[in-house]
Parts: C-alpha cells; structure tokens; sequence
C-alpha cells in the first residue's frame, strides 16, 4: 500500500472551503482516501488519518473557527 503526503489532506481542506471538526476532518479524509489509508509528512511516517489529524494539528496547519478549523494555503510548505 502506498502512502499518500499530507499535504494532499491540506489541499483538501482548502479545496473544500468548509470548516472541519476533528471528527469531521477524519472521516472526510477516510471517505476520500479510504479506511486503511497511511499518511507521511516531512517529518512522519505511517500515519493513520486519526494520527494524521494530530500531528497536524500539533504542527499549527490547522486555523481556528466558531464551527471548527480549516487551513490556508501559507501553512503549506512549499517543496
């Protein structure tokens, strides 16, 4: 099985436009890239979408809203 970026999570956030609970967030990300999906980053590996969500979060990728977070385009790194 392949691993997919995280930054295809982060496009997805924005390509949404929408603000995502946690809960919210993980279970798009199933819905897209499916259940038994695993996730690197940068600096992570063999990631779950829960355990994704997380690292993100921890990161500061995510922005805060009064219905959840979403994410811009600046918390994208660019390589």
């Amino acid at each position: 099985m392949s691993s997919i970026h995280g930054h295809e999570v982060l496009h997805m956030i924005l390509d949404s436009a929408e603000s995502y609970t946690t809960e919210g967030l993980i279970a798009g990300i199933e819905a897209r890239f499916g259940t038994d999906a695993r996730f690197h980053t940068c600096s992570a590996a063999d990631m779950s979408a829960a355990m994704l969500v997380d690292f993100l979060a921890n990161k500061g990728k995510f922005i805060p809203h009064d219905t959840g977070f979403n994410t811009a385009a600046s918390k994208i790194c660019q390589h």
